[in-house]
């Protein structure tokens, strides 16, 4: 992707305001393109974009299109979408209608990362949070690093990062099979599970697009704890945090608690330093040997990660403290398949545990889960039950969408029924500002509320603060 032609290009984002359409309007913004694009809510990251030069629609309809066209008669314009965008969407309607140039988001990624010194991070939990890592640590140790991400990376304050450096870190997404577009030269596979059940009809088929994406990396970094990966492909570069046996790198923690990790580094079974990580939990270890694994692998000097590991943050709506409210602390977590839930809420216990070591009142554990998709809901109901089940009281609101027809009329109530043979303390309640109004005798104080969900549930803490 030359620069002369990034010149002649207008892009417009049909969906602009969505976290990864919008990391890619800012990259190309970064580079020089014009850029326009339409939601139909304006956000944090629209408003950004429209600072720095972006002409944003707030409709979805043919006139915008008309509009853009009419503008930039001089370039050569590209209709970007995700999966998202229905063909009933009256921009893309038209735009097909009028057999115009349409490019997927993941077009315009693979194209993004051709010219760099590529890391792609992929798998079926964790991406944000390696990306983010890795992020960092590229950011510290070289200052020649760049990233395209699916959250808001605090180093950067943003979800993308795009400037003239040697590596790019991008988050690639297997939830619509496109994950095949992209070429690395470090491919990253975290773990692999059955999720995105709109797209993938069962784990076989989960495997199969990854093995795309294997096939397309030039080196495959991968998780020797996750099974399904380790069973499934095959490569030199591993990491595990259980075993320093037949894996490249490994941390082996010996102390976690709700502040920190500490545990002893090794590559290729050799013992190299005790790490002290400011970081709570198993899940982001695996995360975080992720990232030390890859920088590694090109060569970043271990003084130099170790030095900088104690500047690693988690990404925005990862076990992020929102604030306090009368003595009820809440966090928000972007954890929407069950074994995501499965990690919060033991994370969230173990904020619990030491937050009744050290005070007289006890602490309850408040999950309030926001399901999201319909096909999500079905496919793994019991699976929700489960893990929702081990928090104090639980909380469930109705499913949010993201586009689906709901064609089988299911409810949350299905998995609160299935909660209340395992646990009493649990609630449907329909939405968030029913919690809202009955916040103070759905909780007390001492409370460690923790709200979790992929939708637009992380209104909660700002609806909150409104009534107090």
């Amino acid at each position: 992707m030359d620069k002369e032609f990034l010149l002649k290009s207008h892009f417009h984002f049909i969906g602009i305001g969505g976290i990864g359409m919008s990391a890619l309007a800012m990259g190309l913004l970064k580079k020089g393109c014009s850029i326009s694009g339409s939601d139909l809510v304006k956000n944090n990251e629209t408003n950004r974009l429209e600072e720095l030069g972006a002409v944003i629609f707030t409709s979805q309809v043919q006139q915008n299109i008309e509009f853009v066209i009419s503008k930039f008669t001089n370039k050569l314009i590209n209709f970007v979408v995700s999966s998202a965008i229905k063909p009933e969407n009256e921009e893309f309607f038209y735009c097909r209608a009028k057999n115009l140039s349409i490019k997927h988001r993941s077009e315009i990624l693979a194209m993004l990362m051709e010219t760099y010194t590529a890391f792609a991070v992929a798998g079926s939990h964790g991406k944000t949070s390696t990306s983010t890592f890795l992020s960092t640590i590229l950011e510290l140790c070289t200052h020649d690093s760049s990233s395209i991400t699916g959250g808001i990376i605090p180093i950067y304050n943003s979800n993308c990062h795009l400037e003239n450096t040697k590596y790019l870190v991008a988050e690639v997404d297997e939830s619509d099979g496109t994950i095949n577009q992209y070429k690395s030269d470090i491919g990253i596979i975290n773990n692999i599970d059955f999720d995105h059940c709109d797209h993938f009809s069962d784990l076989n088929e989960v495997i199969s697009s990854f093995r795309s994406f294997a096939k397309n990396s030039k080196k495959l970094l991968l998780n020797f704890d996750c099974e399904t990966s380790r069973n499934n492909f095959f490569s030199n570069s591993k990491w595990s945090n259980t075993t320093t046996k037949n894996v490249a790198y490994a941390i082996i923690p010996t102390q976690i608690n709700s502040k920190y990790t500490i545990g002893k580094y090794y590559e290729h079974g050799n013992f190299v330093s005790n790490l002290n990580i400011p970081i709570p939990g198993l899940h982001n270890l695996s995360n975080i040997t992720a990232a030390i694994a890859a920088s590694r692998m090109i060569g970043v000097d271990f003084i130099e990660i170790k030095r900088n590991i104690k500047y690693l943050k988690l990404p925005k709506k990862r076990f992020e403290f929102r604030g306090q409210i009368n003595e009820r602390l809440l966090y928000d977590d972007y954890a929407h398949h069950p074994n995501e839930i499965k990690e919060t809420i033991k994370l969230g216990k173990l904020f619990i545990k030491q937050k009744n070591n050290n005070e007289f009142q006890k602490s309850r554990l408040i999950a309030i889960f926001q399901p999201h998709r319909y096909s999500r809901v079905k496919q793994f109901t019991r699976e929700f039950a489960e893990e929702l089940s081990k928090a104090d009281v639980i909380y469930v609101t109705s499913i949010y969408g993201a586009g689906e027809e709901n064609e089988d009329r299911i409810t949350s109530k299905i998995i609160t029924d299935l909660i209340y043979k395992k646990n009493k303390n649990v609630c449907y309640i329909n939405n968030y500002h029913k919690i809202t109004e009955n916040f103070y005798e759905l909780t007390q104080k001492g409370d460690l509320i923790l709200n979790m969900g992929a939708g637009d549930c992380h209104d909660f803490w700002s609806i909150l603060k409104e009534k107090n």
